[in-house]
């Protein structure tokens, strides 16, 4: 009976064990979520859904993940994907990162956060390069925090000195098209915001929205014939698909200004330029803080580029036979 006893005795302590254990993996995933607070060792697990491959969104995904990897080395682990421009694709991925449980979700542009956002109420949503929140996620009257498991940065310049970029550069100039992808909602805000202060300068604009690649060709043609100027906001379409703009409008003599740096070297004159490498580490400094349990994402409010800067691009300025205004900074081509 004593040696039963023992044995009893041993496989109680033995579940007990198993049951402390499974207790602690729970309060690990915990922390992990940013629940309670890293703990040591802990690891993590982040997804990262992004749009579409274009210098800008690369730029911010690459500081965001070198941001997290400066705190957390080793012990944060990334599931990167992207959705090559498709925003369904974008849902797939989210939804995906929520069935595999992640810690955090980072989306990259308008599309993945919305895509994310949609996905789950509970896992921590980061954004980057998403130009306006309150529209991205339909919220009226946004008042700079989303108030619930969303937040992140915005990549929006301020539009009225975009508008104002204009005329120091073609004071001459009569009519504005306004170029841009009509599924990015953000794209509309921007043209709908850019054409208010032009039309108040004097211009006469235009709007010239295209669906997507297919017909894009087709529209700047149709923009670039009836127009002295194009502007182009900060679009994903577009930024993947510059060389089709430029094509177009270089050989016509017709300048284009861009909402960032990246659309502008690949079909732009100018433009009022962010580092999107810099939002990245922003929206990664952030993640650190949910992570670590030392913020509530639903307190934290929308975080913007610290500073912007004029930038031409050199080689369709010479095309053009266009000399840069003073406080104008050339882009880097390497």
């Amino acid at each position: 009976m004593k040696k039963m006893w023992k044995a009893g005795a041993a496989l109680l302590a033995l579940t007990m064990a198993a049951g402390l254990a499974g207790c602690g993996n729970q309060a690990a995933q915990q922390t992990q979520s940013g629940d309670s607070g890293a703990g040591a060792g802990a690891t993590y697990t982040v997804g990262i859904v992004q749009l579409t491959p274009h210098e800008a969104l690369d730029q911010a995904t690459q500081g965001f993940q070198d941001a997290l990897k400066e705190e957390f080395g080793d012990q944060v682990v990334f599931d990167y994907q992207n959705a090559a421009n498709d925003p369904a694709t974008c849902s797939t991925i989210a939804n995906g990162f929520v069935s595999a449980g992640v810690d955090l979700i980072m989306a990259n542009a308008s599309s993945a956060v919305q895509a994310a956002a949609s996905a789950t109420g509970t896992i921590p949503v980061l954004g980057t390069s998403v130009t306006e929140y309150g529209v991205a996620l339909g919220i009226e009257n946004f008042s700079g925090t989303v108030g619930t498991n969303v937040s992140g940065t915005s990549d929006l310049a301020p539009l009225d000195q975009q508008a104002a970029m204009i005329q120091e550069w073609c004071p001459d100039a009569k009519t504005v098209g306004l170029l841009f992808c009509s599924a990015e909602a953000n794209s509309q805000y921007q043209v709908d915001t850019v054409q208010a202060f032009l039309e108040e300068l004097g211009y006469t604009c235009t709007q010239y929205p295209f669906s997507d690649s297919n017909d894009m060709a087709a529209v700047t043609q149709t923009a670039a014939d009836n127009s002295d100027v194009i502007y182009v906001p900060t679009d994903n379409t577009v930024a993947s698909n510059a060389s089709i703009v430029d094509n177009i409008c270089r050989p016509a003599k017709i300048p284009v200004f861009a909402g960032e740096q990246g659309i502008c070297l690949g079909c732009g004159v100018a433009t009022l330029s962010i580092s999107y490498y810099d939002l990245g580490v922003t929206t990664g400094q952030m993640a650190i803080k949910i992570l670590k349990g030392e913020a509530d994402i639903s307190q934290m409010p929308i975080e913007y580029a610290p500073q912007f800067t004029k930038m031409y691009n050199q080689a369709i300025c010479d095309d053009l036979g266009l000399t840069p205004p003073e406080g104008y900074t050339a882009i880097p081509t390497e």
